[in-house]
C-alpha cells in the first residue's frame, strides 16, 4: 500500500551497519546502543539511542550518505512522501555550519528518485534561546527549497512547550509552518499551549485522551494528530500496545495519521506499524486510506503538490 509519513526521525533511522562502519564500532554493540529494549522507562531513556547516530552524522558525505539511505529505506517500504524532521545543531561538533548541514542532508535525500521528499527543521528544548532562534533563520532561509517547516523536539516532560512561546512568535511572524511535539511525554496542557501558538500539527499528542474539551478543541480547529504507537508503547506514554488512545481519538474524529518517529529506535517500519494497528485494533484498508489522506492533507507542501499524492493514494486504493 502506497503510504504517506509526517513524522520520521533522520537520527533516529539511520542503519546500524552504516553507524558501525562509520565509527568503526562492533555492529552488535552499535544494535544494542541504537535500538530500544523492553526494559527502556521512559522518553529519557529512549532518547539515549541517538547518541552513537549523532556521532555518525558530523561530516557532509555521513549526512548525505544517511539521509540517501533513509529515502531508499522509506522508498521500499511503499512511502510516496515524507517530512524527514532533524535538528541541525546537533551536526555541528566538528566545525560544520548550520547550512552545510541543511544542504548535505538535502542532497541526500533528493538524490532518491521514486519518492517525494521535504526536511522539517528541529529547535531543541533544553538548548538556549540563541541556538534556536539560528535554526528559525536557517529555515526561513531554506524555506520551500526542501526545508518545509519547524518543530519542537526533546525531553518534553522537563522542558515544558510553555517556555517556547517567544520563539513560536518568532516562527509566525516569519511566516514558517511549524509543528510541535507536544502532550506526549507531558499532559493534554502541552498540547493546548502548542494549540495555542498557532500548531496546526502536532507531533504525538495521545495526551489529550485525558480531556474531553481539548479533544474537542483539537477537532474544531481541524489539529492533525502525527501518532507513532509503537514509539508510544516503547517510551511508556502507553502501557500496551492495546492500551493506546489511537482508535478512541480517531472514532471522536480527531485528525490522524501513522508514522514510525524512529526506523531503527524503534525497530519498526511504517507497513509494520499498520500490520499491528490491523492485529490490535482492527483498523481496515478504508482506515489507512483515511490516515493517508489526512497525512496529506496536513503536509507542509502546495495544494498542487497534495492534489497529485491524493490522486496517486486513489490510484493504489481502488487498484488494491
Amino acid at each position: 500500500m502506497k503510504k504517506v509519513e509526517l513524522h520520521v526521525h533522520l537520527d533516529g533511522s539511520v542503519r546500524p551497519n552504516t553507524v558501525s562502519e562509520i565509527l568503526n564500532l562492533d555492529l552488535n554493540y552499535v544494535k544494542k546502543n541504537t535500538v530500544v529494549e523492553s526494559n527502556c522507562q521512559d522518553l529519557s531513556c529512549y532518547l539515549t539511542k541517538f547518541d552513537l547516530p549523532i556521532k555518525a552524522m558530523q561530516t557532509k558525505d555521513n549526512l548525505k550518505r544517511i539521509a540517501k539511505e533513509l529515502a531508499i529505506d522509506l522508498k521500499n517500504d511503499d512511502v510516496i512522501y515524507a517530512e524527514v524532521r532533524f535538528a541541525p545543531e546537533k551536526h555541528t561538533l566538528n566545525g560544520l555550519s548550520l547550512d552545510d548541514v541543511v544542504l548535505s542532508v538535502l542532497d541526500g535525500l533528493k538524490s532518491v528518485s521514486g519518492i517525494k521528499t521535504n526536511v522539517i527543521l528541529c529547535m531543541m528544548r533544553g538548548d538556549d534561546f540563541d541556538k534556536n532562534k539560528q535554526v528559525i533563520d536557517v529555515c526561513k532561509k531554506y524555506l520551500y527549497n526542501g526545508v518545509v517547516a519547524l518543530d519542537l523536539a526533546g525531553d518534553e516532560k522537563h522542558f515544558k512547550t510553555k517556555d517556547y512561546k517567544t520563539l513560536f512568535e518568532i516562527a509566525k511572524k516569519e511566516c514558517i509552518p511549524f509543528t510541535i511535539h507536544a502532550g506526549e511525554a507531558d499532559n493534554y496542557k502541552s498540547v493546548m499551549d502548542a494549540i495555542s501558538f498557532g500548531a496546526r500539527r502536532i507531533g504525538h499528542g495521545i495526551n489529550i485522551i485525558e480531556n474531553d474539551d481539548v479533544i474537542n478543541e483539537v477537532i474544531k480547529n481541524k489539529i492533525t494528530l502525527e501518532v507513532c504507537p509503537t514509539s508510544n508503547v516503547q517510551t511508556k506514554i502507553v502501557k500496551s500496545y492495546n492500551d493506546h488512545p489511537i482508535k478512541k481519538l480517531y472514532e471522536k474524529g480527531v485528525l490522524i495519521t501513522i508514522n514510525t518517529d524512529n526506523n531503527t529506535v524503534s525497530n519498526i517500519s511504517l507497513s509494520k506499524e499498520y500490520e499491528l494497528l490491523k492485529k490490535h485494533f482492527n483498523f481496515t484498508k478504508e482506515d489507512f486510506y483515511k490516515f493517508n489522506k489526512n497525512a496529506v492533507n496536513a503536509s507542509f507542501i502546495s495544494s498542487e503538490e497534495k492534489e497529485e499524492l491524493l490522486n496517486e493514494l486513489k490510484c493504489d486504493y481502488e487498484k488494491n
